[in-house]
């Protein structure tokens, strides 16, 4: 009997050894394989983190030029953010306040390459939006209509349609196309919620060029006046 189950362990212990001989090498290495693979992600999880925590430092710092009224300082550390971290939201939202300390100091030229910047390579959608919207306005100051009007073009996030259609439309009037921006002032006051207080003045741009909104009939008021 002991001898039987000699054999028998004997057996599973030839089977485990061809199986290892076999499959071995391929096992280890899966298991390697995913040991880094979990290694890695918590690296990237780790520098993602020590990224974003030195960016938001050096955020404090250039907001605190920016209170200060100081351009030169705000974009030079915007500079070195952008440089070093421009992955980072904090990127982004330096540059928007670098160029706005920019452009209160008249450094129109260093508040468009800010805006140009975070227009271009801001990680976050609506930083993007906001710059080129800036960036618009800066260049129509300018008269550079068509380069305004470039970065008008193409999709914005759905909550500045409104407003990137109403800042074509000023493009557009500027250019004396009076027909087209009243198209786009139109395409604005839609795409804009109802109680919006913007609304208003687009409102108040389309009656200027002679086509102001019509107010929408209230069903009740309708039936009521029959």
């Amino acid at each position: 009997m002991a001898t039987n189950l000699d054999l028998e362990e004997q057996e599973q212990l030839d089977d485990l050894k061809h199986f290892w001989s076999k499959y071995g090498n391929l096992i280890t290495w899966t298991l390697v394989l995913c040991m880094a693979g979990y290694a890695a992600w918590n690296g990237w999880n780790w520098y993602q983190r020590e990224q974003s925590a030195k960016a938001a430092g050096m955020y404090e710092e250039l907001d605190r030029a920016a209170i200060a009224g100081d351009a030169d300082k705000a974009g030079r550390i915007f500079a070195d953010l952008r440089d070093r971290y421009g992955s980072a939201a904090f990127a982004g939202q330096g540059g928007l306040l670098a160029a706005k300390v920019q452009f209160d100091k008249g450094q129109l030229p260093a508040a468009q390459q800010s805006l140009t910047w975070v227009a271009e390579h801001a990680s976050e959608d609506e930083y993007r939006a906001i710059a080129r919207l800036r960036l618009a306005a800066l260049l129509l100051d300018e008269k550079k209509y068509d380069d305004a009007l470039k970065q008008l073009s193409g999709s914005f996030p759905a909550s500045f349609e409104g407003l990137a259609a109403d800042r074509r439309g000023d493009v557009l009037h500027a250019q004396g196309k009076d027909a087209d921006a009243i198209a786009a002032y139109q395409q604005s006051y839609k795409a804009l919620d109802a109680v919006d207080d913007y609304r208003r003045l687009v409102d108040a741009k389309l009656t200027s060029l002679g086509a102001a909104p019509v107010a929408p009939v209230d069903a009740a008021a309708a039936g009521a006046s029959k």
